[in-house]
């Protein structure tokens, strides 16, 4: 009797999309069959169970061979990539003198270059290009399954060659660094790089908020906003019809925390244009929270004067920044999960020790989350802060709510005569933040994701301005001190950096209480 007609698996791209067409080759138990995936991806086949060889190919995406054990009561997962400019670093925070890894994938050869962004772009230096011998070469293949929480693993297969290593030094001097990644055909990509100091070298601290970045990254099909549980069994052909998120809207599909996700995949959104000024408006709906709006105050801080150390969010995790020996902390645009153990170290720092806390964003540590371990994190859901066992307005000041979330207006002046207004000439009632480059969310300073004032802010607090925003659901500015000489101000706007460098009254204030922190 012949073998019955089983379902082997599905076939799906970087974002659990089914892929149809694609040829698939099976040889194992001294037969070889060709078929090819349907509109849902999947691949049947006259097999037995069994262990074989499976190779996959389609125009347009990179093929690739694996071994697989097929099992119909186990349809498996393959997973192929398509053409393109992709690209990380790896780790993709370093210290300087410290090595990373740069993982590129092209379907062609390319060059590349290493920049660091402070106000202007500074060319750093030429790496050269990069291409061998063989066709298509400097492609790079996806595991099979769900990815998103083992990482893509770039540089795997057929990078054994000791002298053809693809590492790079981190310069000495701390900041945001990118990578340029430009192809013979013209195709540009670009991706980010944390440098943080060997040790520390200026007295203010800048926090990127590098884990918000990888709760928001769908490379692999999940992020912490779809698949949160893991990836579906059956590819996605209609995101409105076969996603949770749309399908059962704001429905947790998960008790306590999602599957894990691992920061060893590309982030799409953090590409930054090769030809963009830090004062070009930003456009997409990701790139004005993550690292090209984190990009422009750190320009606008070397454009003032303020010399600064960069360091990842995640150090903070592991107590490996010397809090104690820093004027100033900065939270830079959206520092939305924060473990407990961030928290608590910078809120004792702040009560205990006297530090001077600045807080420039929206939607501040609205969520919690758990290391995994140092690669990946489980988060949690938003707005439940039942680790830390209270809010982070007692710590910022204020706190998120929805209310006026994706409005845009400017902020006006609630208290002229406090010193973080000094030499601005702004009085009572005026405005200002008038001016974003905040593409999806326009409309002044006080946009996109706002925090108030709650229940839970110091009695102290001090209200120096209020966005404008309909219904009184603008941002609140404030500022308070504790009794160990500590300080808090809080902007409470997740465009707030996003207006910085284009706007005199954010940029005056923002000025103004660096200068107060730092004397």
């Amino acid at each position: 009797m012949g073998s019955q007609i089983i379902l082997v698996g599905y076939v799906s791209d970087e974002q659990y999309m089914a892929v149809s067409g694609v040829h698939v080759e099976i040889q194992g138990n001294g037969s070889r069959i060709d078929v090819i995936s349907n509109v849902r991806g999947a691949v049947y086949a006259a097999i037995s169970a069994g262990t074989y060889r499976v190779s996959l190919g389609k125009e347009g995406y990179g093929g690739k061979t694996v071994t697989v054990a097929l099992d119909p009561a186990y349809p498996h997962s393959f997973r192929l990539l398509r053409d393109g400019l992709l690209g990380y670093a790896w780790p993709k925070w370093v210290r300087a003198g410290e090595t990373s890894e740069f993982r590129v994938h092209s379907p062609e050869a390319y060059k590349l270059e290493l920049w660091r962004y402070g106000w202007k772009k500074e060319l750093v230096y030429s790496l050269g290009w990069f291409d061998d011998h063989g066709p298509r070469c400097t492609i790079q293949t996806t595991p099979d399954g769900d990815y998103s929480q083992t990482g893509v693993q770039w540089n795997k297969d057929g990078y054994k060659l000791r002298w053809h290593q693809q590492n790079v030094v981190a310069p000495e001097q701390s900041g945001l660094y990118y990578f340029h990644a430009k192809t013979t055909s013209g195709r540009f990509f670009s991706f980010p790089w944390i440098v943080m100091p060997a040790l520390p070298r200026a007295s203010i601290a800048v926090l990127s908020s590098n884990i918000t970045w990888n709760a928001y990254n769908n490379f692999g099909g999940r992020s912490n906003y779809v698949n949160q549980d893991g990836l579906p069994a059956v590819p996605v052909i209609n995101a409105r019809q076969d996603l949770k998120r749309f399908t059962e809207p704001g429905v947790w599909p998960f008790a306590v925390s999602g599957a894990p996700l691992s920061f060893d995949r590309p982030e799409i959104f953090n590409m930054v244009p090769e030809n963009a000024c830090i004062t070009d408006s930003i456009s997409g709906r990701l790139e004005s929270c993550m690292a090209p709006a984190e990009w422009r105050f750190l320009g606008w801080l070397e454009r003032e004067g303020f010399a600064y150390d960069l360091y990842s969010e995640i150090e903070l995790h592991y107590g490996r920044i010397p809090l104690h020996q820093y004027k100033a902390v900065i939270l830079n645009t959206h520092n939305e999960y924060f473990s407990k153990d961030m928290y608590s170290r910078l809120k004792e720092w702040v009560y205990r020790d006297a530090g001077k806390l600045v807080y420039l964003g929206g939607a501040g540590m609205q969520a919690e989350f758990d290391f995994e371990n140092e690669d990946s994190i489980r988060c949690r859901k938003e707005l439940i802060a039942d680790q830390r066992a209270e809010s982070a307005a007692c710590l910022l000041g204020v706190e998120y709510t929805h209310e006026g979330f994706q409005s845009g207006a400017p902020f006006k002046v609630l208290n002229p005569s406090h010193w973080a207004f000094a030499g601005t000439g702004l009085e009572h009632g005026g405005l200002f933040g008038e001016h974003s480059l905040h593409e999806r969310c326009p409309g002044g300073a006080s946009a996109h994701e706002l925090d108030k004032i709650s229940i839970s802010s110091p009695a102290n607090i001090q209200h120096l301005a209020k966005g404008e925003n309909a219904g009184g659901s603008g941002a609140d500015v404030v500022y308070y001190e504790t009794e160990s000489g500590g300080a808090v101000f809080s902007a409470g706007a997740l465009c707030w950096t996003l207006s910085i460098a284009v706007d005199q009254g954010v940029s005056s204030v923002t000025a103004n209480v660096l200068r107060q922190f730092t004397r």
